[in-house]
């Protein structure tokens, strides 16, 4: 928890700094105050771990954002044809996904990236399946969304999603 606790004071003492600019020694002082306040409320609160200071795992998560474009590029394509195409090829579809993550970041992360993917939609979510509408029934393969869970929980610091083999 102090390592937490010291990762949380640094970065909200740059935040501070960098989005106030002030340098006088009182500015400064009421600064840390305010820092040093809200600090002891969030250790009083119980509520100093990873997901309050996930400033750990920022390399990953940036790693993950960017794969994550790719892919909402790919399923761009992939409703702009079929959408465009003279048949209207939409065959919506409800299908429930597996989740492995064992934190509610990794499996908040990894319905938001579904809803953020174009096409798909997180509707429901429980702690061992999220409950995803696609617009293409060939998006809708539990199988397909497998290195998303597994990417989505490396990118919160959890060691492996556990649903792909």
């Amino acid at each position: 928890m102090l390592r937490f606790a010291t990762i949380l004071l640094i970065a909200l003492a740059a935040t501070w700094w960098v989005l106030s600019g002030y340098t006088k020694p009182l500015l400064l002082t009421l600064g840390a105050i305010s820092l040093g306040l809200v600090l002891i409320m969030t250790i009083r609160m119980r509520i100093v771990d990873e997901e309050t200071a996930p400033y750990l795992t920022v390399p990953q998560a940036l790693a993950y954002f960017a794969w994550l474009m790719v892919e909402i590029v790919k399923a761009n394509l992939a409703v702009v044809r079929a959408v465009v195409s003279p048949n209207l090829e939409v065959s919506p579809t409800l299908t429930k996904i597996p989740t492995g993550q064992k934190s509610a970041l990794a499996r908040t992360m990894f319905a938001n990236s579904i809803t953020l993917t174009p096409g798909t939609v997180s509707v429901d979510m429980q702690d061992d399946h999220i409950l995803v509408h696609a617009l293409l029934s060939e998006m809708s393969a539990p199988e397909d969304f497998e290195e998303m869970s597994d990417r989505s929980a490396w990118a919160v610091g959890e060691p492996e999603a556990g649903t792909a083999e």
